[in-house]
């Protein structure tokens, strides 16, 4: 027969309400307590009544994942690492794309609202389009990313600051003419916004010019987009920078291409970075000087302050600020 909490409890030498504390991961628990009751319930092979589990609690054991692009290489190792930290506390994951549509937060922040899910994970692009920007009551919620606001529990990154590091150490070498790739058109992205505000912060503290002809707009943030984008601001006459910083990996990879294709030398005539660090960034060729964050520990941050949000709905909204760190390889010609 199926092993229960109580079969669980007796083995473990704890109370039922010890081993389903474990198991839903709501209240914590000591490393030792937790310990002989992970050994019980691998002994037991023990597997959680999620439908019984939810209606006793309300609960349905499944948290949403909403990222705008899923087709995105961060967006697949950020989604991993969320599904990781979920399953270790005992909740399932239903990963959503929003295609950056404004409509599909707002369903799947109703479908939150309705307890098809207990709780949601929602990267939006930009605030005054969000699902959030109505405030009123909201269900169990935390945010990723750059969109500024008070109302829900969030995870980010400085990206001002790491854009203007990012700056500061392309100028190192003496490169004066600093474009970015990824900049707004119509798209209206936050991140966008604040990693050109460090760009021109960085720019102006070390005294290089900057404007327009140097802010390479890109809405479609992937290799092809940015692919199409630098090639038709070389197409226009406009004389290859010195440094191209894009705003992802997956726009510098597109870079690269056409630069490759063009027949200009990275890092010789001209060096390119990127954010992100994602995993093909350091096999791209030249290997990609880069922003990088701790996407694990991101994740079980979210997951962690989603969890503590369902136990305790009225707390004051909590903003974790994730660190970051430059990483540099070959197409900056730094290392």
């Amino acid at each position: 027969m199926r092993a229960t909490v109580k079969d669980v409890a007796a083995r473990a030498g704890v109370s039922p309400k010890t081993v389903s504390n474990v198991v839903n991961g709501l209240v914590p628990v000591s490393s030792a307590t937790r310990a002989k009751v992970e050994a019980a319930l691998a002994e037991l092979d023990y597997v959680p009544n999620l439908s019984a589990r939810g209606l006793r609690n309300g609960r349905t054991g499944l948290i949403g994942l909403a990222l705008p692009d899923l087709g995105t290489p961060y967006s697949a190792e950020l989604a991993h690492h969320v599904v990781e930290a979920a399953h270790a506390l005992g909740w399932a994951v239903q990963i959503e794309e929003t295609g950056k549509d404004p409509q599909r937060e707002f369903e799947l922040v109703s479908r939150a609202r309705a307890n098809m899910v207990d709780g949601l994970i929602l990267n939006p692009v930009a605030l005054n389009e969000s699902a959030i920007r109505t405030g009123g009551s909201l269900p169990p919620m935390v945010l990723l990313g750059e969109v500024s606001q008070q109302s829900v529990d969030q995870v980010a990154v400085d990206n001002i600051a790491a854009a203007r590091e990012m700056t500061r150490a392309l100028a190192r070498h003496g490169r004066r003419r600093i474009a970015v790739l990824g900049a707004n058109g119509t798209r209206g992205s936050a991140t966008a916004l604040v990693r050109t505000q460090g760009y021109r912060e960085a720019m102006a503290e070390l005294g290089l010019p900057t404007g327009p002809e140097l802010e390479i707009v890109c809405d479609a943030w992937s290799p092809a987009g940015s692919a199409a984008a630098l090639r038709s601001y070389l197409a226009a006459g406009h004389p290859l920078p010195e440094a191209i910083f894009c705003f992802t990996d997956s726009l510098a990879i597109g870079a690269l291409s056409v630069l490759h294709a063009a027949g200009h030398r990275v890092p010789e005539d001209v060096i390119v970075a990127g954010f992100d660090d994602i995993a093909d960034g350091q096999f791209a060729v030249p290997a990609l000087t880069t922003v990088a964050v701790d996407k694990a520990a991101m994740a079980q941050t979210a997951v962690r302050l989603l969890t503590e949000r369902m136990a305790d709905p009225g707390r004051s909204p909590v903003h974790v600020q994730m660190p970051h760190r430059l990483i540099e390889r070959d197409s900056t010609g730094l290392r």
